[in-house]
């Protein structure tokens, strides 16, 4: 279980801020000069004759610096290089060349000396190649025929102010009418077997073995996919970057805590204040007591994955727009739409943070960011104030220390652990298809099919990769985060390989007030509770 604390304050009316004592035989006195921190010895009743002798000053913790070097894997491509003339479906044509050497090679090592009523076993290289009773096994991609899932008719009707269907919760129609479907170049295969109860979605690789039947079906006795990549050892990366340059390892220091939060959802309103408030305070070491502030300084780096902002303005009706296009526009632009109040709030949350804590920033379904996967980062534009610690396009591939605007998902190394996170929709997406499931289990088995966001472009937004795809997985991280979940949630799994990667399952801030607390050394995980507590009526 992970361990979790409280930073939390009494309700007061009027108070805007929280202020905290840290000995009550001390006050704070002006300081003698600007920067220069001045304690006053006092006692509380005057008289300095009384009490101990001056000591020293009290223990002021301070933080490391945060070992970080972002990959920019899923940044796209610049200027006309960008464009979306290509074939959607070639993606997924991609993936399974990509995938099916491994898949093909996992299959081999689990059946080549099955056999079945004397009969072995044999691989048919395409899915419409298969023979009525002939025992085989094949290797596609997996397509969900579903009867709730969206189209793009979809999406056409509402460019033609016809009413969208609403957003669906699930896929999953309740009459048992999906089917399951193995694809390749050749063609589809309808599949069946209880060895499908796996929750296999759209666009996963795997090799499934069993014989056709009379109608045609494929009947799955048992199924294999590519499981997790090989997993680079802690410092690979520098490690191999210092050595090429012929340059000593440096001594490193123990690695502190990295903090995720998400779904912050700020307004702009006065109900943001005092959450954001505390929270500031207690990720800069100013909020309760020494221990507290103590824990804080362990904190080296902050993780903001997704939803910072909430949605700005709500989509329009029919009359409403009409009422809008009919007002006088400036260079087309309608200061009445738009409302910068939350993004000046964030700007301020960021600014004031930045001085004591590098943040590494990704965007959300509500961000201001492109929606289609991978989301390209946030612009510093929006940060007028927080820019001033961002690092210039000429230092990109140095260690940031400041802010980091990253793309959706992102991976990097932190303290020499390769670490992979999104902001949420690939697993919100991937839940709609199954029942039952938690986020961490879609979360493996998106790692174990290597790829990160098997959906996309099915029914998640997507850039039409071509000639390679970053959403595969190539390496297999150690830490594996997703944010703004309903829930938390973590859990360590291990490959074939022996390799081991924490998944963390990151809580909305907004409705839970959770900061997640990952130990860099031992992989523990902590939930650091941020709210107000209301005062109890008297009995």
């Amino acid at each position: 279980m992970a361990r979790k604390s409280r930073v939390a304050t009494p309700a007061a009316v009027g108070a805007s801020k929280v202020q905290h004592l840290h000995n009550r035989n001390f006050k704070t006195s002006p300081p003698p000069s600007p920067g220069l921190p001045y304690l006053s010895m006092e006692p509380p009743d005057g008289d300095m004759l009384k009490g101990a002798p001056f000591g020293d000053a009290p223990y002021i913790p301070s933080r490391n610096p945060s070992a970080y070097s972002p990959l920019h894997t899923f940044e796209l491509p610049k200027g006309t290089d960008k464009h979306y003339g290509q074939q959607y479906a070639d993606m997924y044509f991609l993936r399974l060349a990509l995938l099916r050497k491994a898949v093909k090679q996992k299959a081999e090592d689990a059946w080549s000396d099955f056999e079945l009523g004397q009969e072995k076993a044999s691989f048919v290289e395409r899915v419409l190649d298969v023979r009525q009773g002939q025992l085989c096994w094949i290797v596609g991609t997996v397509y969900m025929e579903m009867a709730l899932k969206p189209n793009v008719l979809d999406d056409i009707s509402k460019e033609h102010w016809i009413a969208a269907p609403p957003p669906r919760e699930t896929y999953v129609s309740s009459g048992g009418q999906d089917e399951m479907m193995l694809e390749d170049e050749s063609g589809r295969l309808r599949v069946t077997g209880e060895s499908l109860n796996s929750h296999y979605v759209t666009g996963c690789v795997l090799a499934a073995l069993g014989t056709e039947q009379a109608d045609g079906t494929f009947q799955v006795i048992a199924t294999q996919y590519a499981d997790l990549p090989r997993q680079p050892q802690r410092w690979e990366r520098e490690d191999s970057a210092l050595s090429r340059a012929k340059k000593p390892k440096p001594k490193r220091e123990r690695a502190g805590k990295l903090a995720i939060i998400s779904g912050l959802e700020i307004t702009g309103v006065d109900d943001d204040e005092l959450s954001l408030d505390l929270l500031l305070e207690y990720l800069t070491g100013e909020a309760t007591g020494p221990p507290t502030q103590t824990e804080a300084a362990q904190i080296t780096r902050l993780i903001i994955a997704g939803d910072s902002l909430s949605h700005a303005s709500p989509i329009l009706s029919r009359e409403d727009f009409a009422i809008k296009k009919s007002k006088s526009k400036h260079y087309g632009y309608d200061a009445s739409a738009y409302n910068a109040s939350p993004a000046e709030r964030f700007d301020t949350f960021l600014s004031d943070l930045l001085p004591t804590l590098p943040i590494t920033l990704l965007p959300g379904a509500s961000d201001p960011a492109n929606v289609a996967l991978p989301q390209q980062p946030l612009h510093t534009a929006l940060f007028p104030k927080a820019r001033l610690y961002a690092e210039p396009p000429a230092k990109s591939n140095e260690t940031i220390h400041g802010l980091d605007t990253v793309t959706n998902p992102w991976d990097g190394d932190i303290e020499g652990y390769r670490v992979l996170g999104t902001g949420g929709q690939t697993v919100g997406d991937l839940l709609k298809y199954v029942d039952e499931v938690e986020s961490l289990e879609v979360m493996e088995m998106m790692l174990r099919w290597r790829c990160i966001a098997p959906t996309a472009p099915d029914t998640l937004w997507c850039y039409p990769f071509q000639d390679d795809d970053p959403l595969l997985l190539k390496d297999c991280p150690h830490i594996y985060f997703a944010g703004c979940q309903d829930t938390f949630g973590k859990r360590v799994i291990e490959g074939p390989a022996g390799q081991k990667v924490l998944l963390v399952s990151v809580p909305k801030f907004r409705t839970t007030g959770l900061v997640v607390l990952v130990d860099l050394e031992s992989w523990e995980v902590e939930l650091v509770e941020v709210g107000v507590v209301q005062p109890q009526p008297a009995s």
